[in-house]
């Protein structure tokens, strides 16, 4: 059919390429026709010993070579030479039901050197003309060795003389095939065709290269004639070496066992090619031809025209092959020779070179999309499967579900996968991080099909992108004439944070247990703290006002840090109150309600000399420690209650003796604060202002007949905290004294409980330091951790 086969002929060579895209899922063989056998079939000691070779191009095409001194070449005057070939096709590997497609092929080639040599891939050959001039006075040392010889040649018959290190070998035409090799001749010329690393011939190393070489002689004897033809033949079998970016071959510029006379030895030309094309100007395709007095050189890029890419797979690594097919003529004279042409055909094929493939974060974030590109590839590289969040998709079912998944073209000939996946995908991971942030990640595995043998190939990737689009909730505080108000947004609240009292969660059982009301609409928490409640801080306490201020602190869910303290600040006007705070430190505000009135600067708690500390006609403000002014404690299940009574000093008539006259009703007001008998309590060491504290105690105040009092309970000790400047603990910093300490220096920390009560034990259980008042403040430094 049009365009299956193509054919040429390149200086002495026949080439014949058959198009692959026709033998897909075909088997074919090749048949040399023999004018006088008929067709046979051609095999690999035969294409060896006649001069033929079957390989492939880089592209993968069959290409059949063969010298025009092959075996079954119809070969006219040494000019015109004639080759057919049958191309057997079938669909089954038996050959059967087979059609054949007869090839001719013409060569015309009159203008022969002196000797001709060939270097192919799979035979060496030589073929020198008969009618040479006498022979010359610089005979070779092989030259020489096979005179002897000649007295025992047969007479009208060709034998050969074959020189190698393990001694001489004399045969006939006929062993000489049965060895592998092939000798003719024709009209003016004698060959021979021998094989690679036969059993005569011999490895040398001319100019750093390995050279296999078959030292020969042929000889032909009539009565008036003895024709003695040296027919050695030197090939290079190595030479070539790689880079990460070039493939080099070198070649000797001389070979000796060649070349009679160094001396006399001219270069005359040479030519490169790729396939069966001379390349006449190597540096328009960025080829290096070089060469000096000993070697001649090919550089070729890496990935150069004329050659090919390959994708391979190596122990679970990707990489690419470069190969290219090459030969080189050089054609030198000299004086025992006087032309030779030298042909070398090589095909190359580097080693595997790894590629790690790149993944490319092409992502804007201010579009909230993933643009992510897979390269970089060779065009036989097809993606086969993609696993998003570790769910696999094909191509097509990621279109379906909203992915783009698309090829593009890079500047330098490779391909890349583009994948483009929404922040919002639910395959995508989400991470609050920061204060304001998101980090999306997006967990890719590919599956990639690799060369024309579609190897598997798998990469995993991890791209993320952080972008700050979170929003921190600000609150909104206010207050009535009992209460305060924090409102602040609900979006975020438990996913990316949480509200804390000092160190606890504020969550809804210790609202409820606090006295907290908590409201939640669909964009809202509306959080009620009463005046009196637990949590609230005094700033400012007089008989006439009580300045008061909460504060929550929103922290992070997962790393507990605090991102902002929401704080409501408000003055109350308050006539009656009492507030127990948790270092034993009781505050009262006293109305007076008695009738007649009496003089509220005259009122005492149970010590006499515990009086008011601010006081007007109707009020009278105490502040005293449970620990003082006659105040009694007893515990009651698991409290502790303190107790102590504010009473009016009478003014009395002096009478005669009993009873005693006044006009002064009676005044008692009782006073009860409650604490939890067993709680850990969070001091700080150097806290002068008890009012800084949050109130970890609650209490009644009433008069004695009072007995159902409201009670919200924590406990409350009188406990000291200080530091002492060295191990004997006399001498102490004083409260607002700054200590500066090295991190490897011992800290001499005295905790001390001032509670009198045998039921009340004292252990110390975390000990830190921060850098203000706020114990919960952040960073935070250990210095005893669970006693």
């Amino acid at each position: 059919p049009p365009g299956f086969v193509e054919s040429s002929c390149r200086s002495r060579i026949f080439w014949m390429k058959l198009n692959k895209l026709f033998l897909q899922g075909k088997f074919f063989q090749l048949e040399i026709y023999d004018p006088y056998a008929g067709p046979i079939l051609l095999d690999e000691k035969l294409a060896s010993r006649c001069g033929y070779v079957l390989s492939e191009d880089v592209w993968g095409n069959p290409v059949f070579r063969a010298s025009v001194l092959g075996c079954h070449v119809a070969n006219e005057a040494d000019d015109l030479f004639t080759l057919t070939v049958n191309i057997k096709v079938s669909s089954f590997s038996s050959m059967r039901a087979a059609v054949t497609y007869t090839h001719p092929m013409y060569c015309s080639y009159p203008s022969w050197a002196s000797r001709e040599i060939v270097c192919e891939e799979n035979y060496m050959e030589v073929s020198v003309k008969t009618d040479v001039p006498a022979v010359s006075n610089d005979y070779t040392v092989a030259w020489m060795s096979a005179l002897p010889e000649t007295q025992n040649v047969a007479y009208q018959q060709w034998q050969l003389m074959f020189v190698s290190p393990s001694g001489r070998k004399r045969v006939t035409v006929s062993d000489a095939v049965k060895l592998g090799y092939s000798f003719n001749n024709t009209l003016s010329r004698v060959y021979l065709r021998a094989p690679y690393h036969s059993n005569e011939s011999d490895i040398s190393v001319v100019s750093g290269v390995n050279m296999n070489m078959v030292t020969s002689t042929s000889m032909y004897r009539q009565r008036w004639l003895l024709l003695l033809i040296d027919t050695t033949v030197s090939c290079p079998v190595d030479g070539i070496s790689f880079t990460d970016t070039t493939l080099t071959w070198t070649m000797p510029r001389v070979i000796p066992t060649l070349v009679v006379q160094e001396s006399t030895f001219l270069s005359k030309n040479i030519v490169m090619g790729v396939d069966d094309q001379v390349i006449v100007n190597p540096e328009e395709k960025n080829y290096l031809l070089e060469h000096n007095e000993t070697h001649i050189r090919i550089t070729i890029p890496i990935g150069a025209e004329g050659g090919k890419l390959k994708s391979s797979i190596s122990g679970g690594v990707y990489g690419v092959i470069y190969s290219i097919d090459l030969f080189l003529e050089h054609t030198w004279t000299d004086a025992g020779w006087q032309t030779t042409k030298y042909t070398v055909i090589k095909s190359i094929t580097t080693a595997f070179m790894p590629q790690m493939p790149t993944v490319i974060n092409n992502t804007v974030p201010e579009e909230r999309l993933f643009n992510v590109a897979f390269g970089y590839f060779l065009p036989d590289v097809s993606l086969v499967a993609i696993a998003i969040g570790n769910v696999p998709f094909t191509p097509r079912e990621a279109q379906y579900h909203d992915f783009k998944v698309y090829e593009t073209l890079f500047s330098n000939r490779t391909k890349g996968f583009i994948l483009e996946v929404s922040f919002d995908d639910p395959y995508v991971q989400k991470e609050y991080v920061n204060r304001n942030e998101t980090k999306y990640t997006l967990l890719v595995n590919y599956t990639l099909s690799v060369g024309p043998e579609m190897t598997l190939y798998y990469h995993s990737a991890e791209v993320e992108c952080v972008i700050a689009d979170i929003e921190l909730p600000e609150a909104v505080g206010s207050c009535d004439e009992e209460n305060l108000y924090l409102t602040l947004p609900t979006f975020g609240l438990h996913q990316y944070w949480e509200l804390y009292l000092g160190n606890t969660l504020l969550n809804r059982h210790i609202a409820l247990t606090n006295g907290y009301l908590a409201a939640i609409n669909s964009t809202h928490l509306i959080l009620q703290i009463p005046l009196f409640a637990v949590g609230v801080i005094y700033e400012e306490v007089s008989f006439q006002k009580i300045k008061a201020r909460f504060d929550v602190a929103l922290r992070k869910v997962r790393t507990m840090e605090t991102l902002q303290m929401f704080s409501i600040s408000c003055s109350f006007n308050s006539s009656e109150f009492i507030i127990c705070h948790p270092d034993g430190t009781v505050m009262i505000s006293a109305q007076m309600k008695t009738v007649p009135g009496i003089d509220m600067s005259k009122t005492k708690l149970r010590d006499s000399s515990c009086k008011p500390r601010e006081y007007n006609e109707a009020h009278a403000f105490f502040k005293f420690h449970v620990t003082t002014c006659g105040t009694s404690a007893r515990f009651e299940g698991d409290h502790i209650i303190y107790e102590n009574e504010i009473s009016y000093e009478k003014e009395t008539l002096p009478g005669q003796s009993i009873p005693t006259i006044t006009r002064d009703p009676d005044y008692r007001l009782t006073i009860l604060c409650y604490y939890q008998a067993k709680e850990t309590l969070v001091l700080g060491a150097f806290v002068s202002d008890p009012v800084t504290s949050p109130p970890f105690g609650s209490g009644t105040m009433g008069p004695r007949s009072n007995t159902a009092a409201h009670r919200r309970v924590r406990q409350a000790l009188n406990v000291v905290s200080r530091v002492s400047k060295d191990e004997s603990f006399m001498e102490f910093y004083e409260p607002s004294m700054a200590i500066l300490k090295q991190s490897v220096e011992p800290l001499f920390l005295e905790v001390e409980l001032k509670d009198e009560s045998s039921n009340i034990e004292l252990y110390l259980e975390n000990c830190w330091v921060t850098r203000s008042l706020d114990f919960s403040s952040t960073p935070r430094w250990n210095i005893t951790v669970d006693g």
